[in-house]
């Protein structure tokens, strides 16, 4: 490929250079103008809008926390639940609204719904008023796809390419606390779950970009880390030349990053080598987001989940022996097609062996074009709610004991943010993931300080410096 004149240079995994776009600060073609991002979904999602924001202010553009001020609107979406659904073509009745009285307004959707081909035909029938559909292959492309919008809708959401693009542009939430990609897709296909049709297979990025990634970070003042995958466990299973996920963690480690995270491991594949790596590190925090989903068997069987109870509740244990004050988070889904009560008391067995720090629960949410999707679901909507219900109170119980246990105890908070409950005080995180509200002044943002803990709640403690 000729290098264009006043391009910008991205290096692709197969040593390949892409060139896509004039530079902005000559073409001034976005200068100035504002862009709005509205973000649904998980962390890879969050993830993937500081990808995206960093493009955007290449071209030129600035942000803007008012949509009606801005002159692109992105829609960056989730596909798990249906409820991210609704909410996301609800908004898009405002978007419409603003396009009305704003012509040369450019209205983006992508991310995972953007993957879906029933969204896609309902947004060529129903939404012809959406300049831009690009998928979560193709983010690396925004900026060929807003310099070359012709006034006709453009979708762009399939990728043939298995290379990934290493890139550099982005405009990160925070100075302390930074998400680092180290693999995309999933290759588990649970029966309920789109994420390996919308993401696509699993793709690890090379060990040496993301220790690159990582020093860069580390050298600009980084307190935090957090390794990013649908799958983290499956690090490196995709090439022949790569280092395994408990390899990659040690390296990391070895950064001198103050704290290492990741999410989210799949229980199937949690070895002892990853387990004895977490533990040797004081660097990488003591806290694991471990998915149970079900504790039966006969659903975990139907959701496809490759483990048995008895198999979860041994590593679970091999956990807690371990590594030393390890805080342990869950996903849980109730009602799957065909739980019946005895399989909902397997699970509530499970939580109550576990005692978990804390645990995201839903209802079972069908997506089309997953096998669970067609499972016969008889059980009334009530049932599932009053089961939600009892799960809920038994989680919170525990999430409260563990809480209780940091009363009056001095521990280390990386302060990331004003708190939200109260703009006098400072919020962060333990090393176990806790979230704490400090009375603290605004000089602490984005340091480790040792915090006393003056109250515990359920999902957050207080505290107040500790002036020893």
């Amino acid at each position: 490929m000729n290098k264009p004149d006043m391009s910008i240079e991205r290096k692709r995994d197969n040593n390949e250079t892409e060139y896509y776009y004039e530079n902005p600060i000559t073409s001034n073609k976005y200068m100035d103008k504002k862009y709005f991002i509205r973000t649904y979904g998980c962390q890879m999602n969050v993830h993937d809008s500081e990808e995206i924001a960093g493009i955007l202010e290449n071209l030129g553009f600035i942000p803007t926390d008012n949509i009606e001020d801005a002159n692109i609107i992105i829609l960056n979406t989730c596909a798990v639940r249906e409820n991210a659904h609704d909410k996301v073509f609800g908004f898009l009745g405002r978007c419409k609204h603003l396009k009305d009285t704003k012509k040369d307004l450019i209205i983006c959707l992508c991310g995972c719904m953007a993957q879906e081909e029933s969204v896609v035909n309902e947004i060529i029938e129903k939404y012809p008023y959406i300049d831009l559909v690009f998928g979560t292959h193709n983010i690396h492309k925004l900026p060929d796809y807003l310099l070359n919008l012709n006034g006709k809708q453009r979708i762009e959401v399939t990728s043939d390419d298995d290379s990934i693009t290493e890139i550099d542009e982005y405009k990160r939430d925070s100075k302390y606390s930074a998400w680092v990609n180290i693999m995309y897709g999933c290759n588990k296909f649970c029966t309920y779950c789109i994420v390996p049709y919308t993401r696509g297979k699993e793709k690890s990025r090379k060990s040496k970009d993301i220790l690159r990634e990582v020093e860069k970070l580390v050298s600009e003042g980084y307190q935090e880390v957090t390794l990013l995958g649908q799958n983290v466990n499956a690090y490196g299973t995709d090439k022949n030349d790569e280092i395994t996920f408990a390899e990659l963690l040690e390296e990391v480690a070895k950064t001198g990053i103050p704290r290492l995270r990741f999410v989210t491991s799949h229980p199937w594949n949690f070895t002892d080598e990853m387990i004895d790596v977490i533990a040797k590190y004081d660097n990488i925090m003591p806290y694991i987001h471990l998915p149970l989903q079900s504790g039966s068997d006969r659903i975990l069987r139907a959701m496809g989940r490759r483990y048995t109870k008895e198999e979860y509740l041994n590593l679970f244990n091999k956990m807690k022996e371990r590594i030393p004050n390890v805080a342990i988070t869950t996903d849980i889904i109730v009602g799957f097609p065909g739980e019946t009560e005895s399989d909902f008391e397997e699970t509530l067995d499970v939580v109550n062996k576990c005692k978990y720090d804390g645990a995201f629960t839903f209802i079972f949410s069908p997506r089309d074009g997953t096998p669970a999707a067609k499972m016969i679901d008889e059980t009334p909507r009530e049932e599932k709610e009053e089961r939600l219900h009892r799960l809920n109170e038994l989680v919170n119980k525990y999430s409260n004991m563990n809480n209780q246990k940091y009363l009056n105890k001095v521990v280390p908070v990386l302060l990331t943010d004003i708190s939200e409950k109260d703009n006098t005080k400072l919020a962060g995180y333990t090393d176990t993931f806790k979230l704490v509200n400090v009375d603290a002044p605004r000089e602490c943002l984005g340091k480790i300080v040792n915090v006393k803990i003056t109250d515990a709640k359920s999902f957050s403690l207080d505290g107040i410096l500790d002036k020893k």
